[in-house]
């Protein structure tokens, strides 16, 4: 699996290494469980709102964050200084280390949201080890649940190392709620059953696992404008949206890559309708039926990013200019694998450097427009 961070990605990276009390309160927002352990009458029952389960998950994130009116009624952790301060260094450093890419965008950031937010990019990156790391051979259930008890007490400002520390810091400073993590981890145990995808819908709920709840994570550091113009719920949504843009490309950038692990992250109702299967996955050749294929999929992803668009323009002005930068690199990866004729089996579609600073000038010239602006969607 390739995790993505929802303004600006990163490969996973090899790292060594009960609820939190709420400001006001936050009772009766049980987890719901994945839908991939429900049974189809409770999924029914989920869903009957005519809504995707991940936007059902969505919708109660932000009830509960709703609730959280500062984290500063709760008791902060008290940290040495320098403790915290070699503790966000290191995060830092494991951000421009593994992660060159996310770590510039981080750059454009003010201080305060660097930190939280390299505090954040390393726990997910950790999340993501132990299913994609040198360890993962040894992965089990149970490493799982003991690593959702450490996260609720990182919640509860008992860190067990000093990159947990960040977190907790962070946590403390920022209205964070602790589901958008729990259901990463969710999205883990899915990763250690699960090597194919009957059809979107279930592809969809496994990239809200992995890379949607980053952006639910994102929103609280990344802050809303007080003078955004649309409500609260399709800013979040928007997060959601560019979060499963963002995996959507992933998929599609190392579909060659996941083969050679005997993962195919594709659906497999949409291969049948253009006369493939896992087959010709394994098989790595790019056929007409393959670019085709390739289009379709691909005009999905733009969509996706298309909609995310809404939702930049009402954040935090000091925000903007990272999360646009996101959107626009993501999308060159896709032109990247057109450029490359389809070819994502055995080659990897990259954007170079000059072409990423390239886009940072556009990247800033959107981050300025008015949140008042009206919203036109792309058709494309």
């Amino acid at each position: 699996m390739s995790l993505s961070f929802s303004f600006l990605t990163a490969k996973p990276c090899s790292i060594s290494g009960s609820n939190r009390k709420p400001c006001c309160s936050r009772r009766g927002f049980d987890v719901i469980r994945s839908e991939v352990t429900m049974a189809p009458r409770e999924r029914s029952q989920l869903s009957k709102q005519g809504l995707p389960l991940a936007d059902l998950h969505v919708q109660e994130v932000v009830h509960r964050q709703s609730q959280i009116i500062s984290p500063c009624s709760m008791p902060k952790p008290q940290f040495d200084p320098s403790f915290l301060n070699d503790a966000y260094e290191m995060c830092r450093n494991i951000c421009a280390e593994y992660a060159k890419t996310f770590y510039l965008g981080t750059l454009l950031m003010t201080e305060e949201r660097q930190k939280a937010i390299w505090a954040i990019y390393v726990w997910c990156r950790r999340t993501d080890e132990l299913v994609d790391g040198p360890n993962a051979e040894y992965m089990s259930s149970a490493v799982l649940d003991r690593w959702e008890d450490r996260l609720h007490n990182i919640f509860n400002g008992h860190p067990y190392d000093m990159l947990d520390a960040a977190l907790t810091d962070t946590v403390s400073k920022f209205p964070l709620d602790i589901k958008p993590f729990r259901d990463m981890i969710q999205g883990m145990r899915m990763d250690t059953r699960k090597t194919r995808y009957n059809n979107f819908q279930e592809l969809y709920l496994y990239c809200y696992y992995v890379a949607g709840t980053v952006g639910l994570m994102s929103v609280p550091i990344m802050g809303i404008a007080q003078e955004s113009v649309i409500p609260v719920q399709r800013v979040y949504d928007s997060a959601l949206y560019l979060g499963i843009g963002n995996q959507l490309t992933n998929i599609l950038r190392d579909v060659g890559e996941d083969a050679l692990r005997g993962r195919v992250y594709l659906p497999q109702d949409e291969l049948a309708q253009f006369g493939l299967c896992d087959k010709d996955v394994f098989s790595r050749k790019v056929s007409e039926r393959w670019r085709k294929f390739m289009k379709h999929q691909i005009t999905r992803a733009r969509f996706y990013f298309n909609r995310a668009e809404e939702g930049v323009p009402q954040l935090e002005k000091a925000s903007r200019w990272p999360v646009w930068s996101s959107l626009i690199l993501y999308r060159k990866i896709l032109d990247a694998i057109e450029d490359n004729d389809y070819n994502n089996l055995t080659k990897r579609a990259c954007v170079g450097r000059t072409k990423k600073f390239l886009t940072l000038p556009l990247a800033y010239t959107r981050s300025i427009s008015d949140p008042k602006t009206k919203f036109l969607p792309r058709l494309i």
